[in-house]
């Protein structure tokens, strides 16, 4: 006992000369946390020797050695780091326990360090377990809060360092996704929702409000492969995507796409799942959605009007007559060939395909409500 008593400083001084040639996280660590860890080190070589006294009257080893880090070491320093600062000490200790106890009790020390080394990984374990949990609970407060603001359509500054907390200061390629929440304990849906995101290489935001759960997805390079990706973990019935933005500070807008899509889409029962916020523009725009109503009129009708009026003119009559390109073409007093020709101009101009039930639907409620926003008083 006095050797190993004597032999403290000396062993703590090669355990650290030891991790700064073998281990490349702590030479490349701050002056400060080296510090720390050398402290960490030489309590535990302390700890050991008192706990060799006295095995059973020894303090808890979690105070005796970890109690004399500062908190912020953990999140410096790893779980895996701490085992091979475990696994470095207990190295250098047992080069030395010939010397420390002699041919007779060397066999005795040598398995006291083995049980040590045991018990020092045991209250390591529970350290970490410890922050782990205590980190989870805040971090599952802070992403409440940001899902919150982004369905409130309040971002502000807070809630980008919020997101910045959560990991998400550089995640780029983002999209909210909706749809009914299944069964069972929420903390569980996220868990498995962050699990298939992270096995399609994503991130992901998670919140289940009443029988509706929100996903905020980042690292995404296409919204609707995206939600392919984590739509088995829906419940049944209508998910809806949002657009793609760039960043987590501009989701609000996917959030509300979102939203408002998974809203409407009872109106298609036949919709895809997922299903595109922007497939959804007529449901939307019948429920009262102003920005399904705004880009109906802006992206499908003014253009139409803009590019040539007989556009409109020979869309109309085309829906009207129920796609019958001889009617129509009887109805203007022109050839069927010039029908087709304007009809493909539309698609062009568009995108939507007069010839098409679902786009043709689309084009007949942006007809009538470009007509409706004509006539309107002005402000």
């Amino acid at each position: 006992m006095r050797r190993l008593e004597r032999a403290t400083g000396k062993l703590a001084t090669e355990t650290s000369a030891r991790m700064e040639s073998e281990l490349p996280w702590y030479a490349a660590m701050s002056a400060e946390d080296r510090s720390w860890v050398n402290l960490v080190a030489q309590a535990g070589i302390a700890a050991f020797v008192q706990w060799f006294r006295d095995p059973e009257g020894a303090q808890a080893i979690t105070a005796d050695v970890f109690g004399t880090a500062p908190r912020e070491l953990v999140r410096a320093v790893s779980l895996r780091q701490t085992v091979d600062l475990v696994r470095t000490t207990i190295a250098v200790a047992e080069e030395h326990v010939e010397e420390l106890a002699g041919p007779e009790d060397s066999a005795w020390l040598r398995e006291g360090l083995l049980l040590y080394s045991r018990e020092i990984a045991f209250a390591a374990a529970e350290v970490y377990a410890r922050a782990a949990e205590a980190r989870g609970a805040w971090d599952a407060r802070l992403e409440s809060l940001v899902l919150d603001a982004l369905l409130r359509d309040d971002v502000d500054d807070d809630v980008v360092s919020r997101g910045a907390a959560l990991g998400w200061a550089n995640v780029t390629g983002v999209c909210v996704v909706t749809g009914h929440a299944p069964t069972g304990d929420p903390e569980t849906i996220a868990e498995a929702v962050k699990r298939s995101a992270r096995h399609h290489r994503m991130d992901a935001l998670t919140g289940v409000q009443a029988q509706r759960l929100v996903v905020v997805l980042g690292h995404v390079t296409d919204a609707e492969r995206a939600a392919r990706g984590i739509v088995s973990q829906f419940a049944t019935g209508p998910v809806v995507v949002g657009s793609l933005v760039p960043t987590l500070s501009d989701a609000s807008r996917s959030s509300r796409e979102s939203l408002a899509g998974f809203r409407a889409a009872v109106a298609w029962p036949d919709a895809p799942r997922p299903v595109l916020a922007s497939d959804l523009l007529p449901e939307r725009a019948l429920d009262g959605d102003a920005e399904a109503i705004g880009r109906l009129v802006d992206d499908v009708y003014l253009p139409l009007v803009a590019e040539d009026a007989t556009l409109v003119e020979t869309l109309a009559a085309y829906l009207e007559r129920t796609g019958s390109l001889e009617g129509t073409a009887r109805e203007l007093f022109v050839h069927p060939n010039t029908v087709r020709y304007r009809l493909r101009r539309v698609a062009d101009v568009t995108g939507l395909t007069p010839t098409s039930p679902r786009d043709a639907w689309s084009l007949r409620l942006a007809l009538s409500l470009g007509r409706l926003a004509d006539e309107a008083p002005s402000p």
